[in-house]
């Protein structure tokens, strides 16, 4: 990795962690609208993007939310990533609906069905909660990915000084 791969790195993961704290109240909890996730189809330009996503979820878990989360949501956003950059390529109607997927249905699955549903403490987890919140994650993750991240995507391909900065 070159030192402006590495710089670009630490700036992702810098403003996945800003992002994150700065919403803090939108960020965490079973209902939650994660903006920083977004940042999730950053490996559509390049793995580099794996690391610094995974990095600046960490950080950001680390910092303001719990040592559970730091496991699961960290896990979830790297196997989000390593997939998302495997499916870089394939676009729907011109877009990449196709990498916003692999965030969604991680964090829906592993964060909304397993950490909020049957690792938190004090929570007595159900099928039927581990249900309700998949969904209410893989909506906040709609928005951030299906939407933001895609929308950013589309930015950054279509705007030559945006595409330098990322790609290049």
């Amino acid at each position: 990795m070159n030192t402006k791969r590495l710089v670009r790195c630490a700036l992702v993961a810098a403003l996945y962690v800003v992002l994150c704290l700065a919403l803090a109240p939108f960020s965490y909890g079973a209902v939650q609208v994660r903006l920083a996730e977004m940042l999730c189809l950053l490996p559509v330009f390049g793995p580099e993007y794996i690391l610094a996503v995974t990095l600046g979820c960490f950080l950001s878990n680390l910092l303001g939310s719990t040592l559970v989360d730091v496991v699961f949501g960290t896990c979830a956003t790297l196997l989000a990533c390593l997939v998302t950059y495997l499916v870089r390529n394939v676009r729907a109607c011109g877009l990449a609906i196709p990498a916003a997927l692999p965030p969604i249905l991680f964090n829906a699955l592993i964060v909304g069905a397993l950490e909020l549903t049957f690792f938190l403490p004090g929570v007595t987890g159900s099928l039927a909660l581990a249900g309700w919140n998949a969904l209410t994650v893989a909506i906040g993750e709609v928005i951030s990915c299906g939407i933001l991240g895609v929308a950013l995507v589309k930015l950054i391909e279509k705007n030559h000084g945006l595409r330098r900065l990322f790609c290049e």
